[in-house]
């Protein structure tokens, strides 16, 4: 990550001065000064010749293990106490170079393009085998419904050690796989259809050892997006198909019932090659070839004012935004955004949304001044090349 890297640690002055005098200070004991290292400030210097390494980083609520670090819920010294937040990013180790990684409710799964038998790990909560079967040390029959460390989720692939996996994607309680050969494999929770299953009364998900494959496409799906309660699949001819949760018409198929068999999309993108889905609450967003930008579901918070005076949509609608051609969105619980094929973001719904406290809510997409990512005289190249969503935040990723 960095050609040379140095840590500078900032500690108060032995012998203070005040108007001219001096006083020696008090001699700090062994656990204060290991407190304030760990409280330093770390800097990491980088030269022009620095390359990016695929390493991974982690940061957020602690208490589930969903950072993957055990240390943080259950510390290795006696008189450190469990870390509730990570505010900055902290590296993860990892046993392979990891190309897709997800973030559930609570939850976070990690995967590799590798051949070996193990592809996918997973670590935080597993109340509902979101995380697939995680056997107990102390008892095989038994499962752990928290996993402190990535540890690794079986699959039932029938050749594994051909077959890749390409993408991961987490909801509130349910996860989705993509495999390059093998098509799509779901698991966790299935009360509303959202694994692409029938749903089954009073089934019980602690524990299971279900993971089910899906197969209902036309063609091989290359996408896979898990909402809150539902899923999205993106196929190669451009297709979109959903199922699970549809109470505020986030499957896009006409109605507000569940739906537990993944379904084409018709509407506004009946015909059209789609080449990104984006949902994470209850919104959905989608984004064409040729730049144009559709949605569905939730719009209490005017994500979807554009097309409608109601709170939900049920089938895909075509966004009427004159801001240039789309090249990605992102979904998140009340905002969404939109980036441009210029490398402009746009930002519209509710919430914190980029611009200050000026702008905590708007129906038309507003963008972010492009200095805020770098931009500059002296730095003309700098351009946002990938963003995403969470349920109440913004990240972007810039060309530098």
């Amino acid at each position: 990550m960095a050609a040379l890297a140095g840590r500078v640690v900032l500690r108060e002055a032995w012998l203070p001065l005040c108007r001219g005098l001096c006083r020696a200070a008090r001699p700090r004991s062994l656990r204060q000064l290991r407190e304030a290292d760990e409280a330093a400030p770390v800097f990491q210097y980088a030269g022009k010749a620095a390359r990016r390494k695929d390493r991974v980083f982690v940061w957020g609520f602690c208490h589930s293990g969903a950072l993957g670090i055990p240390s943080f819920v259950r510390p290795d010294a006696g008189w450190k106490k469990p870390r509730r937040v990570q505010s900055t990013p902290y590296r993860l180790e990892t046993e392979e170079k990891i190309c897709s990684a997800a973030c559930g409710y609570g939850f976070t799964l990690l995967s590799s393009t590798t051949t070996d038998i193990t592809k996918v790990w997973g670590m935080g909560l597993n109340k509902d085998s979101q995380l697939g079967f995680q056997r107990s040390m102390g008892d095989r029959n038994k499962g752990y419904e928290y996993v402190l460390e990535p540890s690794p989720v079986a699959l039932p692939l029938a050749k594994p050690q051909q077959t890749r996996v390409l993408q991961v994607s987490c909801g509130r309680a349910h996860s989705l796989i993509l495999t390059d050969s093998e098509g799509v494999f779901s698991m966790g929770n299935n009360s509303y259809g959202q694994c692409g299953r029938k749903v089954i009364e009073d089934e019980t998900y602690s524990e299971s050892h279900v993971i089910h494959e899906l197969k209902e496409f036309d063609s091989r799906v290359v996408q896979v997006v898990c909402g809150q309660d539902h899923s999205l699949f993106r196929t190669k001819k451009g297709a979109v198909y959903a199922c699970g949760w549809g109470a505020d018409g986030q499957t896009g198929l006409g109605h507000y019932n569940i739906t537990s068999v993944p379904t084409k999309l018709q509407g506004d993108i009946a015909g059209v090659n789609i080449i990104q889905v984006a949902s994470y609450g209850d919104c959905c967003l989608a984004v064409s070839d040729e730049g144009d930008l559709f949605g569905w579901g939730n719009s209490e918070y005017l994500q979807l004012a554009s097309v409608t005076e109601t709170t939900q949509v049920n089938v895909p609608r075509h966004l009427p935004f004159k801001i240039g051609k789309i090249k990605e969105a992102a979904c998140g619980g009340t905002g969404n955004m939109a980036l441009t094929e210029e490398g402009n973001v746009f930002v519209w719904g509710y919430g914190i949304l980029g611009k200050g406290p000026n702008l905590m809510e708007t129906a038309v997409p507003e963008m972010i001044p492009p200095s805020l990512f770098g931009w500059s005289d002296f730095n003309p190249d700098i351009r946002v090349a990938r963003i995403r969503c969470g349920l109440s935040q913004f990240a972007a990723l810039t060309s530098k």
